[in-house]
């Protein structure tokens, strides 16, 4: 069991070479109060560090799945009255509309969580305000790197707290250091030169349904595949606690997001009736790390990073974590925030994150390659799912974060199951356009 986030405590490794700063603690800026920013500000005000978090939106809602894993819940010692719905039943759904129910191996205290952002991303800014750090309410414009060796970077940023309007008060900050935790639109990013990246659109409903529909999703959540829904992703139900969010999202057709959302919507008619959408949201989701995530000391975590797995388009977790470990480095290199941190302090994070997580991203890029190219490649992946080691080593991977390691003959069933279903889903597409022709 991961110790709670309030003893965590960090050695000191602090180079001696480092310039010691004099009667003050390094001063560090978190742009960005969504799960990377919370952790990291958190951890930063923890570790001695005068830690500032930026954020405009306190009460943003991303559109976001909200699904988050075991292990998060209790490393990140989230209280369980945060978590709308325990997930112990996915269904997922073809192509075909073929249904299979995923969940059989659960051990009883398993579960996902769905949670609803504005929710999660406001307990963790509070705890990090908690723990020392000022939360100000303002937008990130820009920053001026430093004009001198283990000189300042001056924060350009807009204020809102207590000013009303759009404009804000312009403000300029001083700070050693700069953690860029604001999302797949980074300006952080942007002006650190961290390069591009391919993203996609994700599009969500918050529906509320009517009780005895709800009550179907109590413990249930649903995934829907095929190029109706999305050439090259999926459609989702996710349950909260008075609605559910349908949602859908797209790297390559990104004009036609409507569209899928409409065909997910259909996709689940029967049981959404009745429902009325209470909000809408749309947002882009990066789909591989950016070229750069470090510079000097200004560094990147979570989607500004490019933080989001590929085939489940998962984040919130990676998202955090990084920022904790980020923040980690920051707090070791500084020794406790008595002395300057320099790109390898900073570099030390990025490494331990890649070694850590590398092989998680690239299975997940290997499986949306091979599953989601097609129809009938997605319904072999469905098929695939009601396999009972599938299911094990797919949940276990995802909630606790780790890639398992399996046994070598069910290995060798699962491969040859997989070319099977590979193979009969290749024949049935063959024959339907047989008759579409």
């Amino acid at each position: 069991m991961a110790r709670p986030a309030g003893r965590r405590s960090l050695a000191v490794r602090a180079s001696a070479t480092s310039p010691r700063l004099t009667g003050r603690p390094l001063r560090v800026a978190v742009v960005g109060g969504g799960p990377a920013g919370g952790a990291a500000a958190e951890t930063l005000a923890k570790g001695g560090v005068e830690t500032i978090l930026i954020e405009r939106k306190l009460d943003n809602c991303k559109p976001c799945g909200g699904a988050i894993p075991l292990c998060m819940v209790d490393e990140f010692s989230l209280p369980l009255d945060l978590i709308d719905r325990r997930v112990t039943k996915m269904k997922m759904i073809s192509p075909s509309n073929v249904a299979v129910d995923i969940g059989r191996t659960l051990a009883p205290n398993e579960y996902i969580g769905m949670v609803r952002r504005e929710v999660l991303d406001d307990y963790l800014r509070s705890r990090a305000a908690a723990a020392g750090a000022e939360v100000v309410n303002g937008l990130f414009l820009k920053y001026d790197a430093p004009q001198e060796p283990n000189g300042p970077y001056r924060i350009h940023y807009n204020h809102y707290e207590g000013i009303k309007g759009e404009k804000g008060d312009k403000r300029t900050i001083e700070v050693d250091a700069v953690v860029g935790a604001d999302g797949a639109n980074s300006r952080v990013a942007k002006e650190m030169g961290a390069g591009d990246y391919e993203y996609a659109i994700a599009f969500q409903e918050r529906v509320r349904i009517p009780e005895d529909k709800m009550d179907y999703y109590r413990e249930r959540a649903e995934m829907y595949v095929g190029d109706d829904v999305s050439p090259d992703f999926y459609g989702w139900v996710f349950p909260k606690c008075d609605h559910v969010a349908v949602g859908t999202g797209t790297v390559t057709h990104k004009a036609d997001i409507k569209k899928f959302q409409a065909a997910t919507r259909l996709r689940a008619r029967d049981k959404i009736e009745g429902g009325k959408i209470i909000r809408v949201e749309a947002h882009p989701i990066p789909e591989h790390p950016r070229p750069k995530r470090v510079s000097d000391r200004v560094t990147l975590v979570g989607d500004a990073a490019g933080y989001v797995t590929k085939c489940s388009g998962e984040g919130i977790y990676f998202a955090a974590k990084s920022g904790r470990m980020c923040a980690e480095a920051i707090v070791e290199g500084s020794a406790n925030g008595t002395r300057l941190i320099d790109e390898s302090d900073l570099r030390k994070y990025l490494e331990k994150f890649d070694k850590m997580y590398w092989p998680t991203y690239k299975v997940l890029d290997v499986l949306q390659k091979v599953f989601y190219r097609s129809n009938s490649a997605r319904e072999a992946f469905v098929e695939m799912c009601a396999d009972e080691y599938v299911q094990k080593m797919t949940f276990d991977s995802y909630l606790y974060k780790r890639v398992v390691p399996g046994n070598p003959l069910d290995d060798i069933r699962l491969a040859i199951n997989t070319i099977g279903s590979l193979v009969r889903a290749s024949a049935l597409r063959r024959e339907m356009n047989k008759i579409t022709l």
